[in-house]
């Protein structure tokens, strides 16, 4: 809930809370402000396990769309383009050229090369491929 604010924060809004509210009512506050996040907690958890019974399976589905959307929100392009750049190939190469240690998927073996057409005689035309034209 609270992922951004680090320890930090939480030292200056203790030390503000110090200079605020005083020594004395700064733990009835802390208290105070304790008991009011269990119970907003335990509100949620309770509309969540509501919900999750009337809908059933629905749930679930319901929950999948805002997963990916939290994917998404988590986003790093670096990371997106490093892995794009520098991730495993299915041929064992790198685009930077570095071969992975790992064997490499045997290489497709070239097509036969069409067999040489004997020379014409002079003034003689080529044939005609109709579905060439």
């Amino acid at each position: 809930m609270f992922e951004s604010i680090g320890w930090a924060e939480i030292l200056v809004l203790g030390i503000a809370g110090l200079f605020i509210l005083g020594p004395e009512r700064l733990p009835s506050a802390a208290a105070w402000v304790g008991r009011s996040m269990r119970k907003v907690r335990e509100f949620a958890t309770g509309a969540r396990d509501q919900l999750k019974g009337e809908l059933g399976t629905d749930f679930d589905d319901l929950r999948k769309p805002l997963q990916d959307l939290q994917q998404l929100r988590n986003f790093d392009p670096k990371q997106m383009v490093a892995k794009q750049l520098f991730g495993d190939d299915s041929n064992g190469v790198k685009p930077n050229g570095y071969a992975s240690s790992q064997p490499a998927i045997p290489p497709v073996p070239p097509a036969a090369a069409p067999k040489p057409e004997p020379p014409r005689a002079p003034g003689e035309r080529p044939p005609i491929d109709p579905d060439a034209t």
